[in-house]
């Protein structure tokens, strides 16, 4: 007999397929099914067989269709009753959704031990059993939602396991995306078999389709996992480096004092899997070049990757040679098993053309070239074991003693470290008894959570929801907060938002829940995604950041502003994250955002950043003539900012309005009346204010009235107003007007590099673009190679920051260079590049004004 559920409900004797009868009968047989080998409680039983309306007498009914049940399948004897319920008697084997998830989690276990030949085998028998979507023909939502996760599960690790031997289905993976768009490790896979497809350009599109998908569906970025491939990717890398060691190293001592020991240049570290080859490996040589072969096929080119570098016309082989025959270095080549023959091809290689290599390989055997020196990593013997488990015990336990059943744990667990590990964190509410006795039952599960190192992994999700379990209501009201922050979370945002004490967090460190590191607290990817399900605190994550910008903002044009810079730039998700969420519920908070945040985003080159989340905002908030809504203008709309600027009287406190009306409109015109705003400055006692005006009056006096004493006076004021502040943004831009206005070439170089200075202690990017181009101009006449390499570095600023005028001055400057060298055509292409430069503001419409002259000139020069 066998009973199928994955698809509609069935079931099978060696004679055929057997008449089960109508709905219940079918329903009964895959709620038995589902656990079989189970008593189900008659409770449960009625509940699921008739929901929210049982029949008055529910347990005659339940019989009847046990009865029914009982005829159809022809043998009495397949339902047992219980006092408790019923069992359907039947071996695990024979339920088709039993022989799924044995053969997923093998071939799961497979994968995560280096197998991907046996793991894809087994996942494919595992997925064949599907007939159709689980449990189609009969109501059971719950379970089917399960199985489904499971086939949903087994799929992706399919997936995974043809990425490592190179066979994965470019459309395969593409449908499973558009059946999962929001499926992070989906589109990851993909993004990783476009590449190793050659089509590197699909799959940095593949990256940009996520990214818009996350941002308009779930409002987020890309995973830091995801942007990891895709950094991949433009590195030219089709691997991960091992994730850092984040607990204690136990045991081992006898193979570390061994591999330390040993003369030879070739150590191979050989076992099974998960008895720590790579963390020993790691251990041993913890500042080798590591190689992960694990999705490799190509082992020299892999090498090439892990040292950063790109294949070249030389054979790759010569082209590690050359990168290593001069080093005293050490080459960890993990996971050898699967491409042994170029691994040990490669090896010899190196070894004998790099005389000061040496290479430390882990493999399932050994490499077999001479040489070698073996160093087996056999599983942890028993005294290795118990200190193992008691170290891990003791990180959820202080308190922690073994005992008998500590050693019975380990034995029955094979001594493999990952097994132990996951076993430990058990003690924090079961006995090591009650552990023994559930290892039977739980030694799945332990396997699955060993492969759930991969986030989002279903898998992890059943070991993540046990440990929930196990949290005090305090702790899992604070885990649940803490899941809010996109950013991680400092203590004191932790008491103000959540409103426990440090006693609670520490409570969650100790679990393992929550990481604390440089004083700030996170979540692992997976713990937090599940305990933000429990609870949102969007409100008052959202009003302690506004609180934050406001009080950071006066301080970003102070003596203390890299400090608080340095803050707020870890702050920055959980920031975007607080005005994402204000414009789609509180909108008016969004706004006092916007306007607090404004300056920080300017300095630091985010405008591009936010762009989309203001033009959503400005979609959701009335007009109104204040500086924020000024603001939220030249961040969305920069086209009409002009006209709500002219109508503020001030005072201002946001002066990131001042330098958007500058950069949108120019420098006033001195004869025209001053407006409400103008006024207010003029007459402001801030001295930072008071400082932008000198460097304003320094500006326009100069454009005016061609007085340079008068200019460099006003400048040298506005510049001990910014030195007193210990402001480097302003100083900055005084030093660049002084530039200018000196006659100096030499001087004007020296004061562009002192400004460059300032602005790099501030990471602004949009000035160190702006101020590269203009050290580049400054260089023509002096540096004409230094001045080509000034410029690509600031197109390069500004690309990176979405700075469209720079690109244009710095495309048009190296337009002028090529003119200068005698390669008209390359100018002229250069200065139709520049042409088509899409921006908007004074600025940029001063910036196309250049290149239309230059354009014009060269036609001038070529027509003569």
């Amino acid at each position: 007999m066998h009973v199928g559920i994955l698809g509609p409900v069935e079931a099978r004797s060696p004679e055929g397929e057997i008449a089960i009868g109508g709905p219940r009968p079918r329903t009964l047989l895959a709620l038995l099914a589902v656990r079989v080998g189970e008593i189900v409680p008659l409770d449960r039983l009625v509940d699921e067989l008739y929901g929210s309306a049982p029949p008055a007498d529910a347990a005659n009914a339940l019989q009847a269709q046990v009865s029914r049940l009982r005829r159809a399948l022809g043998d009495a004897g397949l339902v047992e009753f219980h006092p408790a319920g019923y069992r359907l008697a039947l071996a695990p084997d024979q339920v088709d959704a039993h022989r799924f998830a044995a053969l997923a989690a093998d071939g799961e276990k497979a994968l995560e031990q280096g197998d991907a030949r046996a793991a894809e085998s087994l996942l494919t028998q595992a997925l064949q059993l599907w007939r159709g979507p689980a449990l189609a023909d009969v109501p059971a939502p719950g379970h089917a939602t399960r199985l489904e996760q499971q086939r949903s599960a087994a799929t992706s690790a399919l997936v995974a396991a043809r990425l490592r031997l190179g066979t994965a289905d470019v459309a395969e993976i593409e449908e499973l995306v558009r059946q999962h768009p929001l499926d992070e490790r989906l589109r990851g896979y993909l993004m990783r078999a476009l590449h190793q497809d050659g089509r590197q350009a699909e799959a940095l599109r593949a990256f940009e389709d996520a990214r818009a998908v996350l941002a308009e569906e779930l409002g987020v970025d890309p995973s830091a996992e995801l942007r990891d491939v895709h950094l991949q990717i433009l590195r030219g890398q089709t691997h991960r480096t091992p994730p850092a060691q984040l607990t204690s190293f136990v045991g081992r001592q006898d193979e570390l004092r061994r591999i330390a020991a040993l003369t030879s240049r070739l150590v191979t570290l050989t076992g099974p899997g998960g008895a720590g080859k790579t963390r020993l490996a790691v251990q041993a040589a913890p500042s080798a070049i590591f190689v992960d072969l694990a999705p490799a096929k190509d082992v020299a080119a892999a090498t090439l990757q892990a040292l950063g570098l790109k294949e070249t016309v030389l054979e790759p082989q010569d082209r590690l040679t050359l990168a290593l025959r001069e080093r005293d270095a050490v080459l960890v080549l993990d996971n050898c098993e699967h491409v042994v023959v170029q691994a040990a091809q490669l090896a010899q290689h190196l070894l004998g053309t790099c005389p000061s290599l040496r290479i430390l390989a882990t493999s399932r055997e050994p490499l077999g070239i001479i040489g070698e020196t073996l160093c087996p990593v056999p599983p942890l013997d028993a005294e290795q074991s118990v200190a193992l488990f008691t170290d891990r015990a003791r990180l959820v336990h202080p308190a922690f003693v073994p005992d008998e059943h500590t050693a019975r744990i380990c034995r029955e667990l094979d001594g493999l470290p990952l097994a132990i590990e996951l076993a430990a964190a058990r003690v924090r509410t079961l006995t090591t008894e009650e552990i023994a006795n559930r290892l039977d039952d739980r030694f799945r599960l332990l396997t699955k959570g060993n492969r759930a190192a991969a986030p989002r992994h279903r898998t992890l999700r059943a070991v993540v929801e046990w440990s929930w379990d196990l949290l005090s209501e305090d702790e899992r009201d604070l885990a649940a907060c803490l899941a809010t922050f996109d950013g991680g979370a400092t203590l004191e945002a932790v008491e103000r938002v959540c409103g426990h004490d440090v006693e609670v967090l520490d409570a969650l460190v100790d679990k393992s829940l929550v990481e604390a590191v440089d004083g700030r607290y996170r979540m692992l990817a997976t713990i937090r995604e599940f305990c933000a399900e429990h609870k949102r605190v969007d409100a008052g994550h959202a009003a302690y950041f506004e609180d934050l910008a406001r009080r950071a903002d006066p301080e970003l044009r102070r003596h203390d502003q890299l400090r608080w810079l340095a803050r707020m730039s870890a702050e920055h998700a959980n920031l975007v994250q607080a005005v994402e969420w204000a414009t789609e519920h509180d909108p008016d908070r969004a706004l006092r955002l916007v306007g607090a945040l404004a300056w920080y985003w300017y300095v630091k080159g985010s405008r591009a950043e936010v762009g989309d989340v203001a033009k959503k905002l400005l979609a959701r908030v009335p007009e109104e003539v204040t500086e924020e809504y000024a603001t939220l203008l030249a961040l969305a709309a920069p086209d009409r900012v002009e006209a709500v600027l002219r109508q503020l009287s001030g005072p201002i406190r946001q002066p990131f309005v001042l330098v958007a009306w500058a950069l949108l409109t120019g420098p006033p015109d001195p004869g025209s009346p001053r407006t409400p705003l103008q006024e207010a400055v003029r007459t402001s006692d801030d001295p930072w204010m008071q400082g932008l005006l000198g460097f304003s009056d320094a500006y326009t006096t100069w454009v005016t009235t061609g007085d340079r004493a008068e200019a460099i006076r006003a400048a040298r004021v506005a510049l001990g107003r910014f030195q007193d502040l210990g402001e480097r943004w302003g100083r900055a831009q005084i030093i660049d007007v002084l530039a200018s206005l000196t006659e100096d070439p030499r001087e004007a170089l020296e004061l562009t590099d002192e400004a460059l200075r300032a602005v790099s202690e501030l990471g602004a990017v949009e000035e160190l673009a702006e101020l590269r181009v203009r050290r580049a101009d400054r260089l023509l006449d002096l540096d004409q190679d230094q001045a080509e390499r000034d410029y690509r570095l600031a197109l390069d600023l500004a690309t990176r920051a979405g700075l469209a005028t720079t690109r244009t001055l710095a495309t048009a400057g190296l337009a002028e260079i090529a003119l200068r060298r005698g390669d008209p055509a390359r100018a002229e292409a250069l200065l139709h590049e520049a042409r088509g430069e899409a921006g908007s503001g004074w600025s940029h419409a001063t910036a196309q004004r250049q290149v239309e002259e230059a354009l014009s000139a060269l036609a001038r020069t070529r027509g003569a």
